[in-house]
């Protein structure tokens, strides 16, 4: 439980909503900023205009996917008022507050360090990258089918990345019937791959891999499908570009061949927010709690 803590929940879009319900349902005090325009279903919470004097009794404060812009700027769906995280406000919480986001900008990483406050990155946490990694899974499968006329069943897919997004992608598409390609750069993902019935392939040699391909998924987030590789794929080929922003495609000349490359990072908050809402939560407030004991046990 988080009876006793104040948590303050800053902006955000539909998976927030699953955050306030489950800081709520675990009995946590509730401050939201940046929820104007949402009527207020929960109980046990405070709606509240943000500035250092209310958070200086934090315990943890919960920003959206992407934290801030380069400018501290807090996006929110709920709210025509502008939301803005400073020096001040960062300054004013207690140090053993933590800061979570889904992933950091540079300046909220810097905020965090100058006042030596906590910052945790979801994204980047195993336990929530895995789980995230199947709706992920679930929304390319959709764009796929959304811009092919053909059945995913029996096509040449190639994946690129053996991690976390990357196996599950692979995995989904073996499990619709589609012949599956793995592009990875490490023995034991290769070997991995193998075990798993998958055709492996080291990334160094994909320009030679990708004549035949039908669908393309990547999830490197560095240049990797560059306008030589894309040279050797037949027009008919859609790439989906699952890495962060600006993906690992050239899309330029992608585009500039007839080739439709399609970037489609964040897609568990398009696809499923409601559940993308819920992995975030239960690892937030198990990391809350967590944190609680540590300091209750250390008083």
């Amino acid at each position: 439980m988080l009876t006793g803590l104040q948590v303050a929940i800053i902006g955000g879009d539909a998976r927030q909503l699953e955050v306030v319900h489950k800081c709520s349902e675990l009995d946590a005090t509730v401050f939201l900023f940046g929820f104007d325009n949402l009527s207020n279903q929960f109980s046990g919470i405070t709606k509240a205009e943000l500035s250092p004097e209310v958070l200086q009794g934090m315990d943890a404060v919960i920003l959206p996917a992407v934290g801030t812009d380069d400018e501290g700027q807090v996006e929110t769906l709920f709210s025509s008022v502008v939301l803005k995280l400073t020096d001040e406000h960062i300054a004013a919480l207690p140090k053993h507050a933590k800061v979570f986001t889904g992933m950091a900008k540079p300046y909220l990483r810097k905020l965090c360090t100058k006042y030596s406050i906590e910052l945790i990155e979801l994204f980047s946490l195993d336990d929530v990258a895995i789980y995230n990694s199947i709706p992920t899974a679930e929304g390319a499968l959709m764009i796929a089918i959304q811009n092919t006329d053909i059945t995913i069943h029996g096509s040449s897919c190639m994946v690129l990345g053996f991690g976390r997004t990357g196996l599950t992608m692979a995995r989904t598409l073996q499990g619709i019937g589609a012949r599956v390609q793995v592009g990875v750069n490490r023995p034991e993902y290769y070997a991995r791959a193998h075990e798993m019935g998958l055709n492996p392939f080291y990334t160094s040699k994909l320009m030679s891999h990708v004549r035949d391909v039908d669908l393309l998924f990547n999830t490197i987030p560095s240049m990797i499908i560059t306008a030589q590789v894309i040279a050797h794929m037949p027009h008919r080929a859609v790439i989906i570009d699952l890495a962060s922003k600006p993906g690992g495609t050239d899309f330029r000349f992608a585009e500039k061949r007839g080739i439709k490359a399609i970037l489609a990072p964040g897609l568990p908050g398009i696809v499923a927010p409601k559940t993308a809402g819920r992995i975030m939560a239960d690892s937030m407030s198990r990391i809350i709690m967590e944190d609680a004991r540590t300091r209750r046990n250390a008083e």
